[in-house]
């Protein structure tokens, strides 16, 4: 141990003694590192803003989308009963039901179709949704006698931005006129999106909301873990073509992941060339130390002269490298950490998240463990070169 922290701090004071030498080596060096990491830590950050994106359209890993299809459509209520038995059998926890229709709402400036979801509370999950104002439903809120509401920015900006708290009512007009309360407002998948809105299964049967030109009984989506999908699939598959012969069960993901990582690619190729710039790096790094090791030949030929093994002169030449390229290391991982959290860059690689995820450590870890790799390598052959020096020979040097 000690003998390594002699190493240490003689490889500082050389570094010291020679920076103007490997100055621009190492700037080159920390570069490097801080464009390996950028591209770690901007991949990550993609593949979150991808993955949220995603996510509220297909669901997370894994949803599979269950069904029952055939010449006649299943019994509504004996197909219900199927679905809540599977739920019951595999311990599903995340679950909805989805149908899309219109809905016609009474607001301020005259009667306004709008497309309206109707769900469960499980849909909220499976699909990341994002609440703004409010909140999302409750289990409860099936049973509430006016039919809850959350509405889409468009929806409440029409309504006229009703305070949630003290007047969230609106009149839902049609043939069977009733009041709804919106609890929660979610943002607009895009700009100037027409208003939509969400309601409960079970309150829109309440309220007579119908599917008209919707075939089918709509889509019934569950959430599983990602190593039990596969099987899933196929026990749930074997389940409902049980229950219903004659008929075609299907059972698939919809997920984004369900074909694997479809940004892994494009992040291994960016890092190849990253890690092609380091190498580079640790090219001029590896002259600068040839260079350092012809100039301190005499030096280390005094050195064994009185005594320093071949293991301490090797140990030192190398730490020198190690050490500069593990402080130009660190200087490449702050130098990534502040643009990758830069907010202006945050907001274009992941324009879909409203929390950003922190920088991620294993970047961090990378770069440095490869600014020291660099280094570990830049240093071993001026290592061998000035272990194999004669001691008479660098005398005369």
């Amino acid at each position: 141990m000690t003998g390594v922290v002699s190493a240490l701090v003689e490889a500082w004071q050389e570094l010291r003694i020679n920076k103007t030498r490997i100055l621009l080596a190492l700037v080159g060096v920390a570069l490097s590192v801080a464009a390996l990491t950028s591209v770690v830590g901007v991949g990550d950050l993609a593949r979150e803003g991808f993955k949220a994106s995603s996510e509220r359209n297909g669901g997370r890993s894994a949803t599979l989308g269950v069904g029952v299809y055939g010449p006649n459509e299943p019994d509504p209520q004996q197909l219900e009963e199927a679905y809540r038995g599977i739920l019951e059998r595999y311990g599903i926890t995340y679950f909805t039901h989805l149908t899309q229709t219109q809905q016609s709402f009474q607001f301020p400036h005259g009667v306004q179709p709008v497309q309206l979801q109707v769900i469960d509370p499980g849909y909220g999950v499976i699909h990341r949704v994002d609440v703004s104002q409010g909140g999302w439903f409750a289990a409860n809120d099936d049973e509430r006698l006016a039919p809850a509401l959350v509405v889409s920015e468009g929806f409440y900006n029409a309504a006229g931005r009703p305070n949630l708290v003290t007047s969230p009512k609106i009149t839902m007009a049609g043939a069977q006129r009733a009041s709804a309360v919106i609890i929660g407002v979610v943002p607009d998948p895009y700009p100037e999106s027409p208003p939509s809105a969400y309601i409960l299964t079970g309150a829109a049967g309440r309220a007579g909301i119908t599917t008209d030109g919707q075939s089918g009984p709509g889509q019934f989506k569950i959430w599983v873990q990602d190593e039990q999908a596969d099987q899933l699939k196929a026990a749930i598959t074997a389940d409902l073509q049980q229950q219903f012969p004659g008929m075609q069960a299907q059972v698939d993901r919809m997920d984004y992941a369900s074909y694997g990582d479809p940004f892994a690619p494009a992040q291994l190729a960016v890092g190849g060339v990253a890690g092609l710039v380091l190498l580079l790096g640790a090219v001029g790094m590896l002259n600068i130390s040839m260079v350092t090791v012809r100039y301190r030949v005499r030096e280390i030929g005094i050195r064994r002269s009185f005594g320093a093994t071949s293991r301490r002169i090797f140990l030192g030449v190398m730490m020198e490298s190690v050490v500069a390229t593990a402080v130009a290391g660190v200087a490449g991982v702050m130098l990534a950490v502040a643009v990758v959290k830069n907010p202006w860059l945050e907001s274009k690689i992941a324009p879909g998240l409203t929390e950003y995820p922190p920088f991620p450590l294993d970047a961090a870890l990378l770069g440095l463990a490869s600014a020291v790799l660099v280094g570990a390598l830049a240093g071993a052959i001026p290592a061998v070169v000035a272990v194999r020096v004669k001691v008479i020979d660098a005398i005369r040097f």
